[in-house]
């Protein structure tokens, strides 16, 4: 099993609408994240990606970066706002993309040592089949030490 494989089988697990969504991890880099929805099962009843579904396709990859660039003992991610604007609707599958700097994650890090919590910043974009945007989001997240 690959490590795109055993995050996609852990994030299921631990957040059971992410199954049910078959949400899958596409790209798990140190300053990259991104995660893929397929049409089915996230459809509207007009036939177009529900929103619901794009948001949290969008909001788990806060959640993906501690497991690279921000992976520390004891750290925790936790999500504090989202926002997200609909541009286009989506009628094929989707894919949530984010990244992060160097420049963050050192800021990040040292903050989360000398505080135990950090607040960082992520914006996703949502793209269809064709590389459309169809959304973005821009999320507050805190690595926080549990």
């Amino acid at each position: 099993m690959t490590e795109l494989q055993e995050t996609t089988a852990d994030i299921r697990r631990i957040i059971p609408v992410l199954d049910a969504m078959q949400v899958e991890v596409v790209e798990l880099e140190r300053t990259s994240v991104a995660a893929r929805i397929p049409s089915d099962p996230n459809v509207n009843h007009f036939g177009t990606a529900y929103a619901g579904s794009l948001f949290t396709v969008a909001e788990v990859l806060g959640g993906l970066l501690p497991r690279t660039s921000l992976a520390v003992e004891g750290g925790v991610p936790l999500v504090k706002s989202v926002t997200i604007d609909f541009l286009r609707p989506a009628t094929t599958a989707v894919v949530a993309r984010a990244s992060i700097t160097e420049d963050e994650i050192a800021r990040v890090l040292a903050e989360y040592d000398e505080r135990g919590k950090s607040d960082f910043e992520l914006v996703a974009e949502l793209t269809d089949e064709a590389g459309t945007v169809v959304g973005r989001t821009r999320g507050l997240y805190q690595l926080r030490r549990f």
